[in-house]
């Protein structure tokens, strides 16, 4: 097996772990972007200045002989502050079609998306859950011996744990794609997926159900749900079946009005879009789902985007694009085990939110900046980052290597503060919790979870650069197996890390 082939491999502290785990030691990094502020003035980090390092007569460089040296690009100033986004929705497709293309022998994981935030998404982190409404904070560390100043840094804001006998009520507006491009597997998805929430409703849930073609047509108009498996429920279900174009904008007209009629404080209000992407989103529908979601009363209409289909001829721009607006869950289900884990296993947190408008707020000691990010985005700059919502036994999960220009003013007692603003769900106002703490107490702190998420981002780079063809891309491939090596001494069981090391051995 994998494992027992690279725990052969001589790794003999933690330390050096994020060197073997493949960071870069440049400015470049995967997974995110970075929309500027890294603590560092001007140019390069090596070259701040911009100027000639072997041209005596360039005028921009004039040593002072006199001064110590200061690492070049440093500022001890001021403190480094940035704001950090997971994605603009809990998306979780990414690396389901990546594990099924890899599965079925696919060259080069064919056209799938390799989204780096997306597998920090879908992989389980087992924080400590927060008081009801509210969000745990927590962070580790672990120092890289071989390159000083260079550390990785995961973040984990986890919300409350939630069953689904004690959640909320819910209002499920299903908007399904019959199109004749639906026939066959997707069709067949899509049922199972239907079929496995059906099983997850109580009494009061309400549920409507509009089909979309060449026309759309109401199947159920706020139905009042008798219990799992209402018989209403499952018999339009089993009506369901493929035929004629598409006109997802009618679907999502009529979908969103059916929701709206119950919409009401308390209530969790989901549009559930079933496709399998071969529609496309005009402005008009852009316009409706944003605006449904954007519900200034303190909780929205939200949108969870179903793929469904065979991860070769599945096209997930559609389901990318609307749940990016719908602020809510984009997932793929290739099999009848995906519907189950996603809507039976995960119900709440797929379906269910805790906490709205989650921004989080890193504060670094001066001299520091980010050189790879789990993540989509962050910045300097909070309003270039839009706050996202946070389901019920959910966690954002940040990983992230760090550098300072300056190893020497670093200690045990050097600062970091994490601070999340956010807003209870059904409500406006603003909360904020922070944590503080020394890099001592980082570097004391349980491991095992930055150890696992340090394998899934190696994880997700590597399929990114077997994909694109990179020519490191071998490398890149053995940095995530010792990534996850170092991962399962820690947690030897770990169902995810399992699985990852399944996909690697094919690989």
């Amino acid at each position: 097996m994998l494992l027992l082939r690279l725990r052969e491999v001589s790794l003999l502290s933690l330390a050096p772990v994020a060197a073997a785990c493949g960071y870069e030691t440049d400015a470049s990094y995967a997974g995110g972007d970075y929309d500027g502020g890294s603590g560092l003035e001007g140019g390069s980090p090596v070259n701040p200045t911009g100027a000639d390092p072997e041209d005596p007569e360039d005028p921009d460089e004039v040593p002072d002989e006199s001064a110590e040296p200061e690492p070049a690009g440093c500022n001890h100033d001021d403190d480094v502050t940035l704001f950090l986004s997971p994605d603009d929705s809990n998306s979780m497709s990414s690396p389901v079609q990546a594990r099924e293309a890899v599965r079925g022998g696919w060259d080069g994981l064919g056209s799938t998306a390799i989204r780096t935030w997306e597998f920090l998404n879908y992989y389980r982190f087992d924080y400590p859950p927060a008081p009801a409404g509210e969000v745990a904070v927590s962070a580790a560390m672990l120092a890289d011996a071989s390159i000083p100043g260079e550390y990785m840094l995961q973040i984990g804001v986890a919300s409350e744990a939630m069953t689904n006998a004690t959640r909320p009520p819910m209002n499920l507006t299903f908007v399904l794609d019959t199109s004749g491009s639906m026939e066959g597997q997707a069709m067949a998805m899509m049922k199972a997926s239907c079929r496995v929430i059906a099983g997850q409703l109580d009494e009061g849930d309400v549920v409507s159900m509009v089909t979309w073609n060449t026309e759309n047509s109401v199947v159920l108009a706020n139905h009042l749900v008798q219990g799992p498996d209402d018989a209403a429920v499952l018999a339009a279900v089993e009506a369901l079946w493929a035929d004629g174009g598409t006109d997802l904008h009618a679907g999502l007209l009529a979908g969103y009005d059916l929701a709206a009629a119950v919409h009401r404080p308390g209530i969790v209000s989901r549009v559930v879009l079933i496709s399998d992407g071969g529609a496309n989103t005009g402005i008009t529908d852009a316009e409706v789902i944003a605006a449904h979601a954007a519900d200034q009363g303190g909780d929205g209409i939200y949108l969870v985007g179903v793929g469904v289909g065979d991860s070769q001829s599945y096209n997930d721009r559609l389901m990318d694009e609307v749940t990016d607006l719908g602020k809510g869950a984009a997932v793929f289900v290739p099999t009848p085990e995906e519907a189950n884990s996603i809507f039976g296993e995960r119900f709440v947190s797929t379906m269910a939110v805790a906490v709205r408008d989650v921004q989080v707020r890193l504060e670094l000691p001066p001299g520091f900046e980010i050189v790879r990010f789990s993540g989509e985005e962050y910045s300097a700059d909070p309003s270039e980052i839009e706050p996202q919502h946070l389901a019920p036994d959910d966690a954002m999960v940040f990983h992230q290597r760090i550098r300072t220009c300056d190893p020497t003013s670093v200690d045990s007692d050097s600062p970091i503060s994490v601070t999340v603003r956010y807003s209870p769900a059904g409500t406006t106002q603003p909360v904020e919790v922070t944590l503080d703490r020394s890099f001592g107490e980082l570097w004391a702190a349980d491991s095992a979870l930055l150890l696992e998420g340090a394998a899934v981002f190696e994880y997700a780079t590597a399929l990114a650069a077997l994909q694109q063809g990179d020519v490191d891309a071998t490398a890149t491939l053995e940095n995530a197996k010792l990534a996850l090596v170092r991962a399962l001494e820690a947690a030897p069981f770990d169902a995810d890390l399992l699985e990852i090391e399944s996909i690697l051995e094919l690989l």
